[in-house]
């Protein structure tokens, strides 16, 4: 049950009948009279349970794109059951972001009304509806039979991807390489082209001995080199990615992370190169195949809608077996990690080498700008000593990049906004270095 605002109306001008009949009983009868008409008020307001309710699904958008749940209500009672006021509530949880959620309906019977619900997503992943709750008023709407119903609803938050604007233009420095990066052969090869007749002075080790066996002739393989290579993509959700970069509440790390990945991972998808995505921390949360697809980004998206921060160290052990398991080919390995020293100190560098021995490895991290900022204040005392602490973590920093250096690593380090298009030009840049 529910009660509206017009009962302490009508409870406030009893206060005129007090003043006209000043006694305890003009009181009392006059709250007895509105207690009646709200009890008959109630006795006259349909049950809520003749509202049908069904949902349309909300889909799936991005992080920061308006999306819409649409409720359909109706009244398939019969008419002698009378008119439905209905007030809804389609409740969300908060981070979908509705407004205008709470609507008004007046069904007869058989009428069905759509009420739609703006939602504004401000987090990854599945947001989910919360219930509905349904009050069906009497007809002087003093009162009203009230029930919750579970109607489930999701709607599926994606990364923004918004470096997506830089993907047109590197594309276009992928046509321009297309066909003249150079190309460092070893050997023969590594990809089957076509068979042919031996000759002498051919390598014996590439007689093909069925084939020679339905032929007349003594046939050999011939192999060219391999262009297409493997980009396997590690997303580390580990501690240091829940911190968050920039002025104000800033981004998250680890969305930044993300934003460059998915350029990589689009303009590595158009250059015709197989693409792997691998992202965990203290375990392995997702380990994915993406192939050459041209839907690349789209699957990654959806892949990291999920992802979040959690609080325990990376275990890069885990990491680099998921890493192995998804083949021993060589790889551009982009490892997406803050560049915290005492993370990649104990928990990176002890397996370096057993990546870089396989791997052309990249270590791509998330700069925060503040940093720089607080070393460049010093107005006072406390200025003063928050640069020394923040020059004291640059150098660091520094002193950590060049330690991955001598590992072998390529080490990317910018603001968040810089680094997806760094990422890819790095990428496009070992292209025309025939280092991919």
């Amino acid at each position: 049950m529910a009660i509206s605002g017009r009962v302490p109306l009508l409870l406030a001008l009893g206060v005129v009948a007090v003043w006209l009949r000043p006694a305890g009983s003009t009181v009392g009868l006059w709250l007895l009279v509105v207690a009646a008409f709200t009890l008959v008020d109630l006795w006259l307001a349909a049950s809520p349970a003749r509202a049908v309710l069904r949902r349309r699904e909300p889909g799936t958008v991005r992080l920061g794109d308006p999306a819409e749940s649409v409720l359909t209500v109706g009244n398939d009672g019969p008419a002698a059951h009378g008119t439905l006021r209905l007030q809804v509530r389609d409740a969300w949880q908060p981070s979908a972001g509705a407004t205008g959620n709470r609507h008004r309906a007046r069904l007869g019977a058989g009428d069905r009304v759509a009420l739609r619900t703006p939602l504004l997503p401000r987090r990854r992943g599945d947001l989910r509806a919360d219930g509905v709750t349904v009050r069906s008023w009497g007809p002087l709407r003093l009162a009203a039979r009230q029930r919750r119903y579970g109607v489930p609803g999701v709607v599926r938050a994606l990364p923004p991807f918004e470096s997506r604007k830089h993907l047109p233009s590197r594309l276009a420095r992928l046509r321009e390489l297309d066909g003249r990066a150079a190309v460092r052969v070893r050997g023969q090869g590594t990809e089957f082209d076509s068979l042919r007749e031996y000759v002498r002075g051919d390598d014996v080790r590439s007689i093909d001995w069925r084939a020679s066996a339905r032929s007349a002739h003594v046939v050999v393989r011939t192999w060219q080199p391999e262009r297409d290579r493997r980009v396997v993509l590690v997303l580390d959700t580990s501690r240091t990615s829940a911190g968050r970069v920039g002025a104000g509440e800033g981004q998250p790390r680890l969305d930044a992370a993300m934003d460059a990945a998915l350029l990589l991972g689009a303009l590595a998808s158009r250059a015709g190169d197989r693409v792997d995505l691998v992202a965990g921390d203290r375990r392995v949360r997702t380990r994915l195949r993406l192939g050459g697809s041209r839907d690349v980004a789209a699957r990654m998206q959806d892949a990291m809608a999920d992802l979040d921060p959690v609080l325990a160290e990376a275990d890069w052990d885990a990491l680099a077996g998921a890493v192995q398991g998804l083949g021993r080919g060589r790889a551009l390995l982009v490892l997406l990690t803050p560049l915290e020293p005492t993370a990649v100190l104990q928990g990176l560098v002890p397996v370096l080498p057993t990546l870089t021995r396989h791997h052309r490895v990249v270590l791509a991290s998330v700069r925060d700008p503040e940093l720089s900022r607080l070393a460049d204040e010093r107005d006072d005392v406390d200025q003063v000593y928050g640069a020394a602490a923040a020059e004291q973590e640059l150098r660091r920093r520094t002193w950590i990049a060049d330690v991955l250096r001598q590992h072998a690593v390529d080490v990317l380090e910018a603001d968040a906004e810089s680094l997806p298009p760094a990422l890819a030009d790095h990428y496009l840049a070992l292209k025309a270095q025939g280092l991919l």
